[in-house]
Order: C-alpha cells, then sequence, then structure tokens
C-alpha cells in the first residue's frame, strides 16, 4: 500500500459546530487523520483507500444549516508529525502542568504530559482545556474515584492520575479519541485509567466521587441527569465547553438537579464551572 494521500481541505460556516460534526461524519469513512485550520478542517485518506463516492451520504454536507466549500490535493509521503507541529501548541498552566507533543521540548514543570494527537480539537479546546487543569491543581483529587466524560485526548485523566485520583474511566463517543486516549495512557505511564467508547449510557450504576465534563453546552444539558446521578455525596463536577452566555442554562440544570455552584473559571468568553453534590 502506496503512503501517497489525498488531503481534503474544507472552509465550515459557521466552524462550530460544523468542524466537529464533519470529523464525526468523515471518521466513519476511510479518513484516517484530521487537523483543525482556521476556517474549518483538513482530513486525509490514503489514496489506495479513496474512491470518487467517498463523500456520499455526508448528510452535513446537504444541510442548509452550514456553507461548506472544500478542496482536495494529492500529498505524496505525508509527514504527520509536521501536521501535528502546525497544528497543536503546547499548553502551560501557571508554569505547573505543560502539555505537549513529542517534538515540544521538555520544560520543569511538576506535570509534563505528553500527547500525541491523532485529530484536530475543536475551538476552544486550548482555552477549555485550560480551565479544567486549573481546577484540578488547585484540588486534592488523592484516591478519588474519577469519570472523565468526553475525554478526548485523556489529558484530564492522566493529570488526575499524577494527582493520585484512582481509579479513573475515561469515556469518549468517538472512535479516534478512545484510541488515542488508550494510546496516551501508556504514554504517560498510567496504571489507573480505563478508557470506554460510548455515551452516558455508559455510566448506568457506576458512581464517582469526581467528574470531569469538558463537552458542549448542548451534550451537558442532555446528560446531566446522568452525570448527577453517578455522583457520590459530597462529590464534585467540573464542567467546561461551552460560553459565558450559556452558563444560566448550565446552572438551571445543576441547580434544580442539588448540585451546588462553587466557583468559575474564564478565557476568552470560554468557561469552567466547579460544582459540588
Amino acid at each position: 500500500m502506496s503512503n501517497i494521500y489525498l488531503g481534503y481541505h474544507f472552509t465550515i460556516e459557521p466552524k462550530e459546530p460544523g468542524s466537529e460534526i464533519l470529523i464525526a461524519e468523515l471518521g466513519e469513512k476511510a479518513f484516517e487523520t484530521f487537523t483543525e485550520t482556521e476556517t474549518g478542517i483538513s482530513a486525509y485518506v490514503k489514496k489506495d483507500l479513496w474512491d470518487e463516492n467517498i463523500l456520499d451520504d455526508i448528510y452535513i454536507l446537504e444541510s442548509e444549516e452550514f456553507k461548506i466549500e472544500y478542496t482536495v490535493e494529492e500529498i505524496d509521503q505525508v509527514n504527520w508529525n509536521e501536521e501535528w507541529e502546525k497544528n497543536f501548541e503546547a499548553i502551560d498552566v501557571d508554569g505547573k502542568c505543560h502539555v505537549r507533543a513529542p517534538f515540544h521540548e521538555k520544560t520543569d514543570a511538576e506535570f509534563d504530559i505528553v500527547i500525541e494527537p491523532k485529530m484536530s480539537f475543536g475551538t476552544g479546546h486550548h482555552e477549555t482545556t485550560h480551565m479544567m487543569i486549573q481546577h484540578l491543581l488547585e484540588m486534592d483529587v488523592e484516591g478519588l474515584k474519577t469519570l472523565d466524560m468526553g475525554c478526548g485526548t485523556a489529558i484530564l485523566a492522566i493529570l488526575a492520575e499524577m494527582k493520585g485520583a484512582q481509579p479513573i474511566d475515561a469515556i469518549d463517543i468517538d472512535n479516534w479519541c478512545y484510541l488515542n486516549s488508550i494510546e496516551n495512557a501508556e504514554r504517560n505511564n498510567c496504571k489507573h485509567i480505563t478508557v470506554y467508547e460510548g455515551d452516558a449510557a455508559l455510566l448506568a450504576g457506576k458512581k464517582y466521587d469526581l467528574i470531569i465534563a469538558n463537552i458542549n453546552r448542548n451534550i451537558l444539558l442532555n446528560d446531566m441527569q446522568s452525570y448527577v446521578n453517578s455522583l457520590n455525596p459530597k462529590g464534585i463536577i467540573l464542567f467546561s465547553g461551552f460560553y459565558e452566555e450559556d452558563i444560566p442554562f448550565i446552572d438551571a440544570s445543576c441547580t434544580e438537579k442539588g448540585l451546588t455552584y462553587v466557583k468559575k473559571f474564564q478565557r476568552n468568553n470560554w468557561v469552567s464551572l466547579k460544582y459540588v453534590n
């Protein structure tokens, strides 16, 4: 099999949630790597696995809610490290936690997390991850049974283990994220993280002391009852993945279900909230 790829470069309006929806649909096809761009995403498929009907049945391309245009180019011998290096910036939180790819230099941060992202991050990834890390750095999580819901690359699960939380479940509905989380947990020598592919239905009958949910407003609101049902008395929930104007909706749902607001972080209109049971 040759190493020649076809790169599809999509321009998407509005970019979010269009990018996330398009990645989810393309992931069902032969596309195997995605990177975020200023105006949308780029998706890559091996030429040997490509056919002219590859974009058939991609529903978002027919949706009137989004304007999507794309160009295609043939790429010989894709250097994925170079692609990731262009599209992934290290995250530094107060000099205490450094999230980096293998090609970034190691710092003297107390918590050094190395991940190798296999796909793009949605808009706001750095802001929301940064704030969730801030919450975790402030907390004593030693021995807490923890859930990282919508784990993505498992950055937050990995930090939780580094700070003493265990056991930890990490769940994501996306197969790419599921596989990447397993790889990243192993890369950081984590022994107490179990990764699952699925959604909030997996939470039935489970209980946690700490729930981390960095997803988006609609999913959080839809699954809020499942989170609350899975939270032990005096348990803690950390939320992010939404904007300041979404706070009233999140807060109303949390309050209605008996949670108590504790504090907020904010970065570039993205917010992260902490609640206790």
